[in-house]
């Protein structure tokens, strides 16, 4: 539901403005990467009611992600997450049964994996990353508000880990973001921390890099899923081998795309949408602040030229797997 004027109070109905449906969770990073061009494989628990069937239909025959590893399952009621998107963030509402299976019986090879960390063992990771996977890791909201530091064992596996600054700072018991961001670099190679309009900050122990981009300044519409939209574009980047920077730079822009439209995977950007904001950014009248941007992003003038030629292979014949036994709602509960 979008557009509301404030939250919901008992005894009153509230109108909207817009509203729209749309698979959720670990499916937002399936679809992002997939309308990036990763050719993408989800493994997850759909059950056979309606909500699974659209979930199902959606991400196999729309968008193009392979289910083959993923299972159906009867008798068991699809979780399902009601997004409240006002003040220029979200709330959710979510009503979930466990999954009858929690461990993916099939991980396929592939160039990266797309998880979300839980407080217990994740077999499965291990294997992936045994198999050459770069692991990128994210969390779930801990509705407990516990924030049990068990999570942050998982990173042990993980190449790379992407929370929002308030999961870091509450995981890492900092007080702000770049404290969070250097705490975490102690435990896994790439660690980034997302701070929604205002940007995003990361640490490369593997190249030694540190930066930190400034957010863009969009008209957001509905902010559900734009944490995943990102970690699917900083895994693109990543494939890709650009720098720290850039990698930030381009996760950021796919985030910020994303905003502008309802819900959380269907709203994710492809190379068209891309390559039409840079053009019209590039056209657009010239302000210091646009031309700023000209600069942060000028290495998409390669970038969009080389995926409009099919050249760029290093992003075109990238695979990511997602793994995930019933993370199926907009931001419900961990992975696995």
């Amino acid at each position: 539901m979008t557009g509301l004027d404030s939250e919901p109070r008992l005894g009153t109905e509230v109108w909207t403005s817009g509203m729209g449906s749309c698979p959720g969770g670990i499916a937002n990073m399936a679809v992002a990467a997939s309308r990036l061009g990763l050719s993408t494989s989800l493994s997850a628990a759909f059950s056979t009611d309606a909500y699974g069937e659209f979930c199902w239909r959606t991400l196999g025959e729309q968008e193009g992600v392979d289910l083959s590893t993923s299972y159906r399952v009867r008798d068991w009621h699809s979780p399902v997450t009601v997004s409240l998107a006002y003040g220029g963030d979200r709330a959710m509402v979510t009503h979930e049964h466990p999954a009858p299976v929690d461990e993916p019986a099939h991980v396929p090879p592939a160039r990266a994996a797309l998880v979300h960390l839980a407080a217990v063992p994740q077999p499965w990771v291990l294997r992936a990353r045994e198999q050459g996977s770069l692991v990128f890791a994210d969390v779930g909201w801990d509705a407990s508000t516990q924030w049990n530091p068990d999570v942050l064992s998982g990173l042990e596996h993980c190449h790379a880990f992407l929370p929002n600054h308030v999961e870091a700072m509450r995981y890492t018991r900092t007080d702000d973001a770049a404290a969070a961001v250097d705490a975490l670099a102690d435990r896994v190679a790439v660690a980034v921390v997302t701070c929604g309009a205002d940007g995003a900050l990361a640490v490369d122990e593997t190249t030694g890099e540190r930066a930190q981009v400034p957010g863009l300044r969009l008209d957001a519409l509905d902010a559900t899923g734009a944490g995943d939209v990102f970690g699917a574009g900083f895994l693109t980047a990543t494939l890709a081998g650009w720098g720290l920077a850039e990698r930030l730079s381009f996760a950021n822009l796919c985030a910020g795309l994303s905003v502008q439209q309802f819900g959380g995977s269907l709203s994710a950007p492809g190379w068209g949408d891309i390559a039409d904001w840079w053009s019209h950014l590039r056209r657009g009248p010239r302000t210091s602040a646009t031309a700023q941007l000209v600069v942060q992003y000028g290495f998409l003038d390669e970038v969009i030229a080389a995926h409009r030629s099919g050249t760029d292979r290093a992003v075109r014949r990238a695979t990511a797997t997602l793994a995930v036994g019933n993370d199926l709602p907009n931001g419900g509960p961990p992975v696995i």
